[in-house]
């Protein structure tokens, strides 16, 4: 149906009516607010803690805890952003909806163009963390391995096929296509289970504290400090994954802003206290470098049980971060296929489950082929650029749509705009200059990949430039706004 005053043209945006009734009929709407934080936390909480720790304390030191608070502070004012757009805008696709509504079709396609690829690259890097965790326990529970052509990257110590990896993609593909209840009720319980874990950490680690492993606090200055924030910064991403949800929030305007901000809180924390615990009960430099710095600091203190939970635990994580990224992937695909970027068909539901299988069993394929035979070393960054051009354009999202839609109703409202959404994307503008170059030439390949999709395909196809998209509003009589 065309509608009266349709914008068209690549930067045209599609009005927030339009987004919110495309809603009707579609995804189920059964996510409440306990599930909807442990999607965040589920979705933090990873390979980040356990291991991120090794790599980033050897340039802070104890200060490792101030780098920590750091990347916190940086994630915050995006993610009051996200809270904000969440709540006014609780349709699926995250910040490719945020885009499409705030800065037109072709800024939409762009930004979620490159969120398919940051979710893909994250859960097969995760996923083949994963296995190696998975290997290393199994040793040590029954003394059994996988051979090395079977259990590790290709490419690394004689890896051909990550058998591992494919099981816990195709595992939590299943898992995905069966209902988003019983998703958000697996993975509810994976959050409570990891940081149970993550708390007899800090437990353990305090009770071998000492004050003198402290001291130097901050060996290496400023410059340390900031060094390894940027490093713990990725140990963060996750968090927008929640937005992705908010067509299936039962009560999106209240319960989005509290949760994504919440799951960051809770992470902070946590984060804080186990680099503090870790960093007091054994001179960081036995940690700096270690691929499992918390079941090294177990063992050091002789607990050696608490070093095997670590192992268990650091598989549970692992695991809700696969699922949690995965279903984010998939809705925001889902997003776009339902805007005729991408194929409308790929979008269908399935009528009883009311999940969009096609989307979640082609990704979930793919996804698995990657981590059994793609080296990932090389390529891991894209998801932490991929992420920060995410947040830049979700800051940008809050101020034009604070001009446009002055009116919408919002369940949160981001304090001191513009200020505190231009801080967020300066941050995460800054952060991205620090990447390497070959992650740069690698992000515009892939993006110009997508520019020719779109331009061949995406436009010829869109709704919006057809006329198919109802604006409520447009149709409403003159005076009856």
């Amino acid at each position: 149906m065309a509608v009266a005053g349709q914008q068209r043209g690549m930067f045209a945006t599609k009005p927030v009516d339009a987004l919110v009734a495309d809603t009707e009929g579609g995804l189920k709407r059964a996510v409440g607010l306990l599930d909807l934080t442990a999607l965040g936390i589920g979705a933090i909480i990873g390979t980040g803690i356990f291991v991120i720790l090794g790599e980033a304390i050897g340039d802070a030191g104890p200060a490792i805890v101030i780098s920590f608070a750091l990347a916190g502070i940086t994630c915050a004012f995006s993610a009051l952003s996200y809270a904000e757009l969440a709540s006014a805008i609780p349709v699926s696709g995250s910040a490719y909806t945020y885009g499409y509504a705030t800065m037109g079709e072709l800024a939409a396609w762009i930004i979620g163009w490159d969120l398919i690829l940051e979710y893909a690259v994250a859960v097969a890097a995760v996923a083949v963390g994963w296995g190696q965790y998975f290997n290393d326990l199994i040793d040590d529970l029954f003394g059994i391995s996988l051979p090395d052509a079977l259990a590790n990257p290709p490419g690394e110590s004689g890896g051909a096929f990550n058998v591992p990896a494919v099981f816990v993609v195709l595992a939590v593909t299943a898992l995905l296509i069966i209902g988003v209840r019983e998703t958000a009720r697996t993975n509810t319980i994976m959050v409570f289970i990891k940081v149970a874990i993550v708390l007899i950490f800090i437990v353990l680690a305090f009770t071998g504290f000492e004050s003198g492993n402290l001291s130097p606090f901050n060996p290496e200055g400023f410059d340390g400090v900031v060094t390894a924030g940027s490093l713990v910064f990725f140990a963060y991403i996750g968090f927008d994954a929640i937005s992705t949800s908010s067509e299936e929030v039962k009560r999106p305007g209240r319960d989005l802003p509290i949760a994504i901000i919440g799951s960051l809180l809770v992470c902070t924390l946590l984060y804080i206290l186990v680099s503090l615990t870790a960093s007091a009960a054994v001179p960081y430099e036995d940690i700096a470098g270690q691929e499992a710095p918390l079941a090294e600091v177990l063992r050091t203190l002789g607990f050696d049980w608490g070093a095997t939970l670590i192992s268990f635990g650091a598989i549970v994580a692992i695991t809700s971060v696969v699922l949690t990224v995965l279903y984010g992937q998939t809705r925001i695909m889902f997003a776009m296929c339902r805007d005729g970027l991408m194929p409308r068909g790929f979008a269908k539901l399935d009528p009883r489950r009311q999940t969009p299988v096609r989307i979640t069993a082609v990704f979930g394929i793919l996804i698995a082929c990657v981590a059994a035979f793609v080296p990932l070393s090389e390529i891991a960054q894209l998801t932490n650029i991929g992420t920060l051009f995410a947040f830049v354009i979700v800051n940008i999202g809050v101020i034009v749509l604070r001009r446009t839609r002055p009116d919408l109703e919002r369940g949160f409202r981001v304090p001191f705009v513009p200020v505190f959404p231009i801080i967020g994307a300066g941050l995460a503008i800054f952060l991205m200059t620090y990447l390497e170059g070959a992650t740069w030439w690698r992000f515009a390949i892939w993006m110009a990949l997508g520019l020719a999709i779109y331009l061949l395909y995406g436009r010829h196809h869109s709704r919006l430039q057809q006329g198919e998209v109802i604006n409520p509003e447009a149709e409403l009589p003159e005076g009856g706004r």
